[in-house]
């Protein structure tokens, strides 16, 4: 990390955020995603799986596979909502029974996400910085007139705004204090279920204040992704993979933080190491965490 704070564009005296942010109209196209990968409503859920698997993706947008018009969009957290943390598990139950094998068969609509948050081609970047923070969503789709899709925007890009920079701003001052974490023996099930109904992408596996590990949703699409759960079925029920206990699943090699580095220098371990949180410590405990939606405050500020 010491040789990160050193670097030439550390030595430049803060950068000023707000004019990073491009209030321009149209520039949000100039920095999004254009080449979109989407899937059709009819694919079927495991299809949606495999596909957010094979590219690495948290959210993929759904469109009519005729006109390419958005019809919705499906993230990781609607995924694991399904396989056993929320409301779209009740369809797994009472529709197919708790067999997994039949409910990965059915269709991407059924557990989609209807009312798609969106921004038109016109919009600048201070536009998507503003509609992310209100939505709280780490992703939006651009549409045309026609609501076809020609492009998507990440917290990715802000994150890329101000990664290596010297910013005159800490990870104390933006981290979450209040970080729910979970035992090493607790289930898939119930990580699924306290990643759901607090809205959260990750996490961490404590004991007694020592990080062991971090577990987030893309680990367990991966799971399902790669055909692992389906090694551990013994009655069919989803019940018999999301049983096991979450260590199983959790990376311990984990890419963590002290609360008075610069954002900058976070920023950009998080963006070389492809993580989307770093975990805080003080004195060698988790003292709170930092995440890809924390920079979006950041350059609101």
């Amino acid at each position: 990390m010491r040789g990160l704070e050193s670097s030439s564009s550390q030595d430049r005296g803060p950068i000023e955020f707000k004019s990073r942010v491009s209030s321009r109209p149209g520039d949000v196209m100039m920095v999004a995603s254009k080449d979109v990968v989407s899937v059709p409503p009819t694919m079927t859920i495991m299809g949606v799986v495999k596909t957010m698997v094979t590219y690495g993706f948290r959210r993929i947008p759904v469109a009519d596979a005729g006109t390419n018009r958005l019809v919705g969009i499906i993230t990781s957290i609607d995924l694991i909502d399904f396989f056993g943390g929320g409301e779209r598990y009740n369809l797994v139950e009472n529709k197919y029974g708790g067999n997994l094998l039949a409910a990965i068969n059915a269709e991407a609509r059924e557990i989609m996400e209807n009312d798609v948050i969106t921004l038109t081609e016109d919009k600048s970047l201070k536009d998507a910085l503003n509609s992310m923070i209100k939505y709280n969503t780490g992703g939006l789709p651009i549409v045309d007139y026609k609501s076809r899709i020609t492009g998507i925007i990440s917290e990715r890009v802000f994150m890329g705004l101000i990664a290596g920079k010297n910013t005159g701003k800490f990870v104390k001052e933006y981290m979450n204090e209040r970080v729910l974490t979970a035992s090493p023996n607790i289930s898939l099930k119930e990580a699924t279920k306290i990643m759901v109904s607090n809205v959260f992408r990750r996490l961490p596996v404590v004991v007694d204040g020592l990080l062991l590990g971090i577990i987030n949703a893309t680990d367990i699409v991966k799971f399902l992704g790669s055909g692992e759960a389906f090694s551990k079925l013994i009655t069919g029920h989803i019940n018999d993979a999301f049983g096991l206990p979450i260590k199983t699943l959790m990376s311990s090699e984990v890419v963590t933080i002290e609360p008075d580095v610069d954002i900058g220098i976070a920023a950009e371990m998080m963006t070389k190491k492809d993580v989307g949180s770093l975990p805080v410590l003080k004195e060698g405990k988790l003292a709170g965490i930092i995440t890809e939606s924390d920079f979006l405050r950041a350059l609101a500020d």
